[in-house]
């Protein structure tokens, strides 16, 4: 009974200046690693991916492609790679964002549209995408926020 009053009571107390600036500062630091992870697709510099995802057991993601089942931190850094390599002019856009703070974990929901040209090099072809769909990220901070799970979600058109 005690422990359900405390928790009320802190719901109504108000962040200090300096805690605002700390959320504000998280906040920042974690659209930048989203940002890191979609801007691949433009800079073709894979070396990134490996510096803002947690290289854990625990990381895992799903995808918007084949494979469709659950992937860990390895596989998943390949298959970014391999995706964000096949399309050439890549762009994004990022609508609607939310991010949640729980202490050293964020949550990011959004919606995402992609596009590009998915080139097949073996048939010198290239086809127009528009991907539109959802994504969440789940982050952590261990000294700099790091990614520890996606989910890449399409929307049919």
């Amino acid at each position: 009974m005690f422990g359900n009053a405390l928790f009320e009571f802190l719901l109504t107390l108000k962040p200090t200046k300096v805690q605002k600036r700390v959320i504000l500062q998280d906040q920042k630091e974690i659209v930048e690693v989203i940002q890191t992870f979609f801007e691949t697709g433009k800079t073709k510099d894979f070396s990134v991916l490996g510096n803002i995802q947690l290289n854990s057991p625990e990381f895992s993601s799903f995808s918007d492609v084949p494979p469709y089942g659950l992937k860990g931190y390895s596989e998943s850094i390949a298959l970014e790679e391999l995706r964000f390599s096949s399309i050439s002019d890549y762009d994004y856009e990022i609508k609607n964002a939310k991010i949640s703070i729980f202490g050293t974990t964020g949550i990011v929901t959004f919606e995402l549209t992609q596009k590009g040209i998915l080139v097949d090099n073996k048939a010198f072809t290239g086809q127009h995408i528009p991907i539109n769909g959802r994504a969440t990220f789940v982050l952590i901070k261990e000294g700099a926020w790091k990614i520890l799970h996606y989910h890449l979600d399409k929307i049919s058109n």
